[in-house]
């Protein structure tokens, strides 16, 4: 017995000695295999720290394993530690099972040359099939339990170029048997550059490429978006967020079959010239779906909502903000388009919208709510002599439930214009027919003014005085129209006529004589028929008042003349006009200050006080123009600050900012190809300090001139300065604003008197109350 238990225990102990002493071996003789045969099995070299294999459980464990790119020493993945758990049963039966799989702080890379990747030569190598005449068995393989931990994968694109990683990616899954063909995947992961975060659970069949795809998104910066948008534009900056709760069911292999659900939001979306300018942005864009199948032509939506939206169009001398960027008639999305074998990610997502909204029209949709809260559009052009600007703001759109089984679809659109005026639509569609809809609007309260830039350049003549409204309804019924306009202008008067050169010019005086009405309004009814393919305009009405005009108005030239000099003694009254860049009063002018200082030495209880209304805006763009003109004038005629004389500056003010030899100086000094307006390099050249700098002291000299009158008669105790304000004034000058305390002068109410006599009597009465609103 002593005998037998001596031989068992050293059998025993042989045996433990054998197996320590295979595992001993076999760990470092698997990674010298590995690393010795690395390129010949996997055409990459790989290595590790160690290796630890256990042949009689069949656990393995690589740490630091490293794999590079393909005859390459860059890195294509690499993991702190790689472990499995082999079924080593299975290895006999050749069912080949994996019974776990772990990932711990994989780094990857994918590389990506147009249509090559840098795993093509792994595909190539594993899993392309081989023409082969005889059948195999399919191998069957399983892999369970598969985890990732803590991973980071970067993507890298060459051409375009795009860089790109996710971090803290964890994958869990269950993993996949020989003779199953669904995998369940669980995931989630933060952007790597920028915030946010994004979680869900996919699961796909492999055999039948079926998949369902349910998604949590939170603050997901979009970067990666912003990088294939610089690949399609010349400059510009982009970021937006992305939050989603969705879910999405259908089959790789058809675009179509598809049925989505759930929330999407992209947030403090920004798109622009740089990070300070923007072209497009809001705050947030909501789509809430219920379900969209393209397939089985559902398109059900709860709602589609678009808080403070903002869009900027700007029109330069040489294309527009939106065909600087995309190049000319949107020419680089044209190229990348065309070019098949570039990837780009904006371009593949708007073809997959376009594909899943193509059956839109013939489909069920609705829509229960549909709307755009305060937002903002501004328009501004630059190809004038001098910059025209208006914006919608705040712009309202609103519509009821737009479904096709109903009759009407109704949309309302209201906005604010600025600087003055406002707008309201109505529309009611037939969601079957676009040629069907009523239509009604008003644009109301718009100053003749506003429009001076456009007048300027094609008739020399601007409008400092008047008010636009339009107003109209539409019936359309299978495109045919049947719509009355009513466009008025209240109290329009002409300015003097501008003697820049590169102007065009008009007999606008004599225009307003054939247009205008007695009661100093233009007041037409334009009807319009036909089809929307080819309107008729209605002219009707316009010939007949202006063939009126030409026989009644000279009977009524005095009274006419009566309202004007009415009109003029109380606006000048209230108010002292400044011409731009002028400090200088017209005869008329001082004649009333003098009036005004006379008043106040003879009433000494009375006080008038002044608040000077800047337009700063058009102001200072007038002196920018003036100084960037006067220094291309003295280096061309070779002279100095000096030796430049009134006659000179006289030439300086005739010539044209859009003078073709200006132009070129200006792109000489500045080269900088941002740079799309004439207001935007005559600033580079000349310098915001010194159009600051000349601004104060116009308005310094424009006080000293006015205070200079009532200096001389004693009376400047009497006058009161107010805060200025920089405004944009109605009648589209800078302006002293004059208010009287105490006595008012006598002339002042006898003119208040007439004005009202006269806007009582039949001329005037129609537009008596509009007068008062523009008044207030």
């Amino acid at each position: 017995m002593n005998k037998l238990k001596k031989t068992l225990k050293i059998t025993l102990i042989t045996v433990l000695a054998l197996v320590v002493l295979l595992i001993a071996s076999v760990s470092p003789l698997t990674k010298y295999v590995i690393e010795r045969f690395d390129k010949q099995v996997t055409g990459r070299e790989i290595t590790m720290d160690w290796a630890y294999v256990n042949p009689f459980t069949g656990y393995l464990h690589f740490s630091n394993l490293t794999v590079y790119e393909f005859e390459r020493d860059s890195i294509f993945l690499a993991v702190d530690g790689l472990s499995a758990n082999i079924s080593m049963l299975g290895l006999f039966s050749k069912n080949y099972e994996i019974n776990e799989l772990r990932w711990d702080k994989p780094r990857g890379m994918v590389s990506q040359k147009r249509k090559v990747f840098n795993f093509d030569d792994l595909i190539d190598r594993f899993f392309r099939k081989k023409d082969s005449t005889g059948k195999k068995d399919p191998l069957h393989l399983s892999i369970l339990n598969i985890r990732i931990t803590d991973g980071e994968f970067y993507y890298r694109e060459v051409v375009t170029p795009i860089n790109y990683f996710i971090k803290k990616v964890n994958i869990e899954s269950p993993g996949f048997r020989w003779d199953v063909d669904t995998i369940p995947v669980r995931f989630s992961f933060l952007s790597g550059m920028g915030s946010g975060d994004m979680k869900g659970v996919f699961s796909i069949n492999l055999k039948e490429k079926d998949y369902t795809l349910s998604v949590l998104v939170h603050k997901f910066d979009l970067n990666i978006v912003g990088q294939y948008i610089k690949d399609l534009s010349n400059y510009g900056n982009f970021k937006a967020l992305l939050d989603a709760d969705f879910k999405s069911a259908g089959n790789l292999l058809d675009q179509e079959d598809v049925t989505n659900s759930g929330l999407i939001s992209v947030s403090d979306f920004h798109f622009g010239k740089d990070s300070l300018e923007d072209f497009a942005a809001f705050k947030n864009l909501t789509f809430a779906i219920k379900e969209v199948s393209p397939k089985k032509l559902k398109y059900i939506f709860d709602s589609i909502s678009l808080k403070q939206p903002y869009f900027k169009y700007e029109k330069y001398d040489y294309l527009d903000n939106v065909q600087t960027m995309f190049g000319k008639k949107g020419a680089n999305l044209k190229a990348a388009n065309e070019d098949g074998a570039r990837f780009n990610l904006v371009i593949e997502i708007v073809k997959h919208i376009k594909t899943l909204s193509k059956n839109l029209v013939r489909s069920n949709y609705k829509l229960d709510r549909l709307a755009i809260y305060n937002g903002q559009i501004r328009y501004n052009d630059y190809s004038l002599t001098e910059k025209f600007a208006v914006e919608l703001n705040p712009f309202t759109f609103m519509a009821d439930s737009v479904d096709k089984t109903h009759k009407r679809v109704n949309f309302k659109l209201g906005s604010g214009i600025r600087p003055y005026g406002d707008i309201a639509l109505n529309v009611s569609l037939n969601p079957l027919d676009s040629s069907d809809f009523d239509l009604k609007y008003r644009f109301q309260k718009l100053p003749a003014s506003l429009f001076n830039p456009y007048l300027l350049r094609y008739t020399s003549f601007p409008l400092d005085r008047g008010t636009i409204e339009l107003a109209g309804i539409w019936h359309v019924r299978n495109g045919q129209i049947n719509s009355d306009n009513h466009v008025v202008v209240i109290d329009p008067r002409i300015g003097e006529r501008s003697g820049n050169k590169n102007t065009k010019w008009l007999p606008l005086r004599l225009a307003m004589f054939f247009v205008r009405e007695r009661g100093n309004v233009i007041d037409y009814e334009v009807p319009i028929r036909g089809n929307l393919k080819d309107p008729k305009f209605k002219l009707r009405d316009v010939l007949v008042d202006a063939l009126e005009n030409i026989f009644v108005k000279p009977v009524t030239t005095p009274y006419r003349l009566q309202v004007k000099n009415t009109e003029t003694e109380i606006e000048k009254s209230l108010s002292l006009k400044w011409e731009m860049r002028s400090a200088t009063l017209t005869s008329k002018q001082e004649k009333f200050l003098k009036r005004v200082a006379d008043f106040l030495n003879e009433n000494e209880q009375a006080v008038v006080i002044i608040t000077p209304q800047r337009y700063e805006l058009k102001e200072k763009e007038y002196i920018l123009f003036y100084e960037a003109k006067k220094k291309y004038f003295i280096e061309r005629s070779g002279k100095n600050v000096r030796s430049f004389d009134k006659e000179d500056s006289l030439k300086v003010e005739k010539m044209s900012a859009k003078d073709s030899l200006f132009v070129k100086y200006l792109n000489e000094k500045t080269r900088d190809p941002l740079l799309f307006t004439a207001q935007a390099k005559c600033l580079k050249l000349v310098g915001a300090q010194v159009v600051d700098s000349k601004f104060e002291m116009l308005n310094s000299e424009r006080w000293n001139v006015f205070m200079s009158y009532f200096e001389k008669r004693g009376s400047a105790k009497q006058v009161k300065v107010a805060a200025g304000k920089n405004v944009i004034p109605y009648n589209g000058f800078s302006f002293y604003k004059i208010e009287y305390k105490g006595e008012f002068p006598e002339y002042l109410l006898k003119a208040y008197q007439k004005m009202s006599q006269l806007n009582n009597e039949a001329p005037r009465d129609k537009f008596k109350n509009d007068r008062q609103k523009i008044d207030r």
